[in-house]
């Protein structure tokens, strides 16, 4: 019928709808098609135009119709396309219920000539019904004393499909005490039964709850489930008896696994779940345990585990009976084994050595074995062999003993140890063979050093760091073995700062760990260069050298140091000057700073902290420059304090601080007519100083008035000298009077030794400060740097006092210093007054006396 159809399709029409149509009505032809279940209403089954020959249009012409024999109608014509279709939803198991095959058999009319044709429709199974169980919940009771292996029948499911949709297993949820078994019937229906796995204790727990699941073989798989309740009971009064008191069989050693030797049979006259026997085998210790295993149930014994006549000839087995609730009975199987040819060689190992020293000459003697079989006749007949390419022979000897020895000088660093197997093989056939494994370490000898990875090492920690601070591990390897490989570490003797070098570091023998046995300076030094030395415990002992660098990393542990201006012992404050006519930018006096740190913690920064008239100096970053923001005004305060701070860039930042006192005025006497309004209190004791300075002072000054008469003396003298000698023609007119020696000598020694003062306002001492030479400049006023003549020219001095006295004060300081054994005077000359511990000296008066030892 297919190649038919296929012939239809290929456009052979013509020629075979002739004998189509004689086919047909000779009853010789069927139709055949197929459709599964649950398709929807209308849908395709076959292209009945086509099988009939007939064009779709001609079937009402011709009056096709279905003819049924009084049945429900499960099939329709479409009259437009000449094709079968459903006429509602099928339902295969209503039709044919568990039928392997589903067919519908029905006719169809041609009513124009009366023919009748047979059509054949098979419903195919889809899987649209789940497991179902009778029931769905199951209730079981079952003794306390009922032994393991105990089996109970479940209740089994039904599912309305067939073939792979219908139930193809049963599942059981975990638990303890109970697994599942699954039976098939010779229906071929699947038949679950529960076994007892764990014996149940009534007092622990009364009821067991278990879920059984049914599943189908379909896609998507179906399942059904039943709840199984278990009530444990605990009664029960007779004891299963066996049929024979002693069960006996023989059987040979090569029986197969799995075999069934025996079955042994027990009765108990109770009835119901009390009569329920299942047997057990006791656990006794031996072999015999593991080899053969009892079907609880049917009291078969099977083997489980190859016999063997050689290790035992004879196998007894103790069984038990047991009822439904526990009571039960003993009888014992003895198993005689035959036996056949099934050892294998064995291997008795009499002498061995483990160990062997590299160096050892060939012929050394490494094991003496012996190997036997069991068995007899040539399936005892054995040989034994080594794998090649290994440094080892075997020699035979008396009685299937065997030496096993070297063939050379064995090496350890190349292999430390060998892995020898040996194989025993008999003569049976198929032939049996056993491998013995002989495990051989080469035993070390001193000749290799103990070696360092690296030439050298560099290690860095921190300054500061705690003691006992762990600085770099140095580890150095040794190819020996054991004693040979354990190595020693050591510090070679050296000294860093006349100390030795112990004292600063040492290393842990064993680790080659290195530890600071003291904090690091950074400031006190910046590396240390060390050689450690690791020796191996060998004898005698190797072993090499290595160098190591540590480098000390700075950190910011120092403040910035200020060089100047530097504070006075005494407790003072400099002072230094701005004149009013300064610019914007004038250079004051430069902060002078360094930090003991290096790299980033020694970078310094300058800035301005606090300022009496903010606004009116400047602090350069980086130089530390005290500048002039502005131009001084009238209005602005003669003292001017300033506080500087000098920061570095470490993490976290240090610190320091210094106060300038800055003058703002044109001239000395501003600054000192500022300095003594500003001065402090004086001290009780400063009486006493005050009046000795005067004292010293006046028998100075004194001294020094009688020098000056002297000198005014023989300045009139050498004036009047030189009239004479110009009255006279003289050839000394044109000699200038600076070349005679004289007063003008002692005014050009004194002008030599000439120095610049700076006076402070706030010394508790009345102390006179000589600064840097650099800052007398800003103190002298014009009027001071002037060289006048004070010896020819006295009277043109106090002709210009009254000029002077115009001003507040005005000073000029020349200062000389006259050489005495062991003691040093300065003598100042001071024009107008003075003040010292509010005591005035008028005129021109040598006023301070100042010692140094």
């Amino acid at each position: 019928m297919a190649a038919l159809q296929k012939l239809l399709q290929r456009g052979r029409l013509d020629r075979l709808y002739f004998l189509l149509v004689v086919l047909w009505e000779a009853g010789a032809g069927q139709m055949h098609y197929s459709v599964p279940e649950e398709i929807d209403k209308g849908s395709f089954v076959g292209d009945i135009a086509k099988d009939l020959g007939l064009e779709p249009l001609t079937l009402a012409e011709r009056g096709v119709r279905i003819v049924s024999r009084g049945r429900t109608q499960l099939f329709a014509l479409n009259p437009r396309s000449g094709s079968l279709v459903t006429a509602g939803r099928i339902d295969r198991e209503a039709l044919c219920a568990q039928s392997a095959q589903c067919l519908v058999n029905f006719n169809i009319l041609l009513e124009d000539k009366f023919n009748i044709y047979s059509v054949e429709v098979e419903i195919t199974d889809i899987n649209d019904n789940a497991p179902r169980f009778g029931v769905d919940e199951l209730e079981l009771k079952i003794s306390e004393s009922t032994t393991p292996g105990f089996r109970i029948p479940l209740k089994s499911a039904h599912d309305a499909d067939v073939g792979e949709n219908t139930l193809q297993k049963y599942e059981l949820n975990p638990n303890d005490h109970f697994s599942l078994v699954v039976r098939s019937g010779v229906d071929g229906n699947k038949y679950p039964e529960l076994v007892l796995e764990l014996a149940l204790d009534r007092e622990e727990k009364a009821v067991h709850h278990l879920v059984l699941v049914a599943l189908d073989g379909g896609s998507p798989v179906r399942s059904g489930t039943s709840r199984i309740h278990v009530t444990v009971l605990d009664v029960n009064d007779n004891a299963p008896i066996f049929t024979q008191p002693e069960y006996r069989v023989s059987v040979p050693e090569s029986m197969p696994i799995g075999t069934r030797i025996l079955t042994v049979t027990a009765t108990d006259t109770d009835e119901g779940y009390n009569a329920q026997v299942a047997y057990f085998k006791e656990k006794n210790p031996g072999e015999t345990s593991e080899i053969f295993e009892l079907e609880s149930t049917s009291g078969d014994i099977t083997i489980i585990k190859s016999l063997d006549y050689e290790d035992a000839k004879v196998h007894e087995i103790d069984i038990e009976a047991q009822d439904g609730p526990g009571l039960l009975t003993r009888t014992k199987v003895i198993v005689t084994v035959l036996d056949v040819n099934d050892n294998a060689p064995e291997f008795y190992m009499t002498s061995s050595t483990s160990s062997i020293p590299e160096g050892s000459p060939p012929g050394t003697i490494i094991a003496l074995f012996n190997v036997h079989d069991r068995d007899s006749g040539q399936n005892a007949f054995i040989t034994c062999s080594l794998p090649e390419n290994l440094p080892f022979k075997l020699e035979r000897s008396v009685d299937n003993y065997h030496r096993l020895v070297t063939t050379r000088a064995l090496d350890r660093e190349q292999f430390s140890s060998y892995n020898v197997t040996v194989t025993a093989k008999d003569g049976g056939k198929p032939s049996l063979s056993t491998d013995a494994y002989i495990t051989l370490q080469v035993a070390d000898i001193n000749d290799n050093p103990p070696t360092f990875p690296h030439m050298s090492y560099s290690a860095y920690i921190p300054e500061n760091n705690p003691r006992g601070a762990s600085i770099i591990s140095v580890v150095a390897h040794d190819p020996d073995s054991d004693d040979n490989a354990h190595i020693t570490y050591s510090l070679t003797e050296d000294t860093l700062q006349d100390a030795p070098l112990s004292s600063y570091i040492s290393i842990n023998s064993d680790t080659g760990i290195l530890y600071a046995l003291r904090s690091f300076d950074y400031e006190q030094f910046q590396d240390l260069h060390l050689r450690l030395t690791a020796w191996d415990n060998g004898n005698p002992p190797l072993s090499s050298n290595v160098s190591l660098s540590i480098f000390v990393l700075d950190q910011n542990d120092n403040a910035p140091e200020i060089l100047y201006p530097a504070l006075p012992t005494d407790g003072s404050t400099g002072v230094e000057l701005a004149p009013r006519s300064a610019e914007p930018g004038y250079l004051v006096t430069k902060v002078v700073a360094v930090d003991r740190d290096s790299g980033q913690n020694a970078w310094l920064s300058y800035r301005l902290l606090k300022a009496s008239e903010p606004g009116l100096f400047t602090v350069g970053l980086h130089t530390g420059e005290v500048r002039t923001a502005r131009a001084l005004l009238d209005r602005d305060a003669l003292k001017q304090s300033l506080v500087v701070v000098v920061q570095d860039h470490g993490q976290p930042p240090l610190s320091a601080t210094v106060t300038l006192t800055v003058a703002v005025a044109d001239n000395i006497p501003d600054v000192l007519a500022d300095l003594g309004s500003t001065r402090t209190p004086a001290d009780p004791n400063d009486s006493d100083l005050t009046l000795y300075l005067v004292v010293a002072v006046a028998a100075v000054s004194c001294v020094f008035l009688a020098f000056v008469i002297v000198l005014l003396g023989l300045r009139l003298r050498r004036w009047h000298s030189s009239r004479l000698l110009q009255a006279s023609g003289g050839g000394l007119v044109g000699v200038p009077a600076s070349h005679f020696v004289g007063v003008d000598g002692v005014r050009a020694f004194l002008q030599t030794y000439s120095h610049e003062v700076s006076l402070t306002a706030d010394s508790g001492e009345s102390h006179v400060i000589f600064p840097q030479p650099n800052y007398a400049d800003m103190l002298l006023s014009q009027e001071s740097c002037e060289k006048k003549d004070f010896l020819s020219s006295p009277q043109s001095l106090l002709e210009d006092k009254g000029e002077e006295t115009s001003q507040e004060m005005v000073y000029l300081v020349s200062h000389t210093f006259f050489l005495l054994p062991g003691q040093i005077f300065l003598s100042t000359w001071i024009n107008n007054s003075f003040s010292i511990k509010n005591m005035k000296i008028e005129g021109w008066l040598l006023h301070t006396v100042v010692e140094f030892i």
